[in-house]
């Protein structure tokens, strides 16, 4: 359904959203027509995902893609979007171990593509960089959970926090992301009773990815939900369309129409 007037969408409404038990929907977008049509169709947060490394450019892992290539995604959605809330995924290698890099690599995002707020991997660990980032005024959203760009530390990309340490750890993490002054949390492929504590026990919202119906909002990445990406599969994705087969078959017309000169007809020249 198409959004019946324009309302910015900020952080305040989301919280304004939890509030109220009110869901909130999120997808990703990489580029200008892609995110013009979600914006249109009323999504009320936008994810510049570093997992633009996989579906965009190819890669296995999403550790490969850089700032500079965050920044061109991020500057592409936002000549887009006119309402929905846009985050932008800091990108593996500029926020760990090193505040001030972090700090700079947010500002970076936020002048040079004018998103409107930046998101972070990890709990404890990251921290300092996670304060500094919003002594800056900057928003951030949290990620905890299955957290890609630690798939080296982790080695496979099952469900995480079912032992009752991670699941603790997660908790306080989430406690830990919240009282610092993030604005939401991302809880990417955990048990759902899990992610349904940690919905009732902070007051920022959640937004639930392989993590139950118990959240405040739920995310995906777009090509994933149109079936445009045809290799992964978890269980927790619902493929909306399989947007591979159309526009396949159509390349196949089209190739078919200008083979046989059927393409342009009489009517489709000048």
């Amino acid at each position: 359904m198409k959004a019946s007037k324009i309302t910015k969408v900020t952080t305040h409404v989301l919280q304004e959203m939890k509030l109220r038990e009110k869901k909130i929907s999120m997808l990703t977008a990489y580029d200008y027509s892609m995110a013009r049509i979600v914006d249109s169709a009323g999504i009320d947060v936008i994810l510049v995902g570093d997992s633009a490394a996989n579906v965009m450019a190819g890669y296995k892992t999403t550790l490969p893609i850089t700032l500079n290539e965050m920044i061109y995604h991020a500057s592409s959605v936002m000549r887009a979007v006119e309402r929905a809330l846009v985050v932008v995924d800091l990108p593996f290698g500029t926020y760990q171990g090193n505040s001030r890099e972090a700090l700079l690599s947010a500002i970076r995002i936020m002048k040079e593509s004018n998103a409107n707020a930046v998101k972070l991997e990890g709990g404890k660990e990251i921290i300092e960089s996670i304060d500094r980032i919003l002594s800056a005024g900057i928003p951030v959203m949290g990620h905890l959970g299955l957290t890609p760009q630690s798939i080296n530390k982790f080695g496979t990309y099952v469900v995480r926090a079912t032992q009752d340490e991670e699941a603790q750890k997660l908790v306080e993490d989430a406690h830990l992301l919240a009282e610092a002054g993030c604005f939401a949390i991302v809880l990417e492929k955990i048990p759902a009773v899990l992610a349904e504590k940690v919905t009732k026990e902070i007051k920022i919202p959640t937004i639930g990815i392989g993590a139950g119906s118990k959240v405040d909002g739920q995310v995906l990445v777009l090509h994933d939900m149109l079936g445009i990406n045809q290799e992964f599969s978890p269980r927790f994705l619902r493929r909306y369309h399989n947007l591979y087969e159309e526009i396949k078959g159509s390349v196949e017309a089209y190739i078919r129409d200008v083979k046989n000169v059927d393409f342009p007809n009489e009517r489709e020249q000048y």
